[in-house]
């Protein structure tokens, strides 16, 4: 899905870690959030209280997950599950754009 119909929009940034990732909440009419997001070059980690895909709508990060030992690749038209109650951390070389469905 390239558009998102019948939403209305958190006008407030979320901003985390100096302003290097800044992200906006979407909300459905079903009651579901979303919040699509914009993360420069760093490292960065990140928790969770609910459940999250995260689908990276460009650029790329190389992530690992709580509990697992090996960072994975993640670029443009690849996603990823989180854990709720979870941590997860990014090293992003470029730039990485991203939606995160809450779930």
């Amino acid at each position: 899905m390239s558009e998102f119909n019948q939403v209305s929009i958190v006008k407030a940034a979320n901003i985390y870690f100096n302003g290097n990732v800044i992200s906006r909440t979407v909300k459905f009419e079903d009651g579901s959030r979303k919040t699509l997001g914009f993360m420069q070059a760093g490292e960065y980690q990140f928790g969770t209280e609910q459940a999250e895909i995260m689908e990276v709508l460009g650029g790329s990060a190389r992530v690992l997950l709580a509990g697992q030992s090996d960072w994975q690749t993640y670029g443009t038209g690849s996603s990823f599950d989180v854990p709720a109650n979870s941590t997860f951390e990014l090293k992003v070389d470029e730039y990485m754009d991203y939606c995160c469905s809450y779930i």
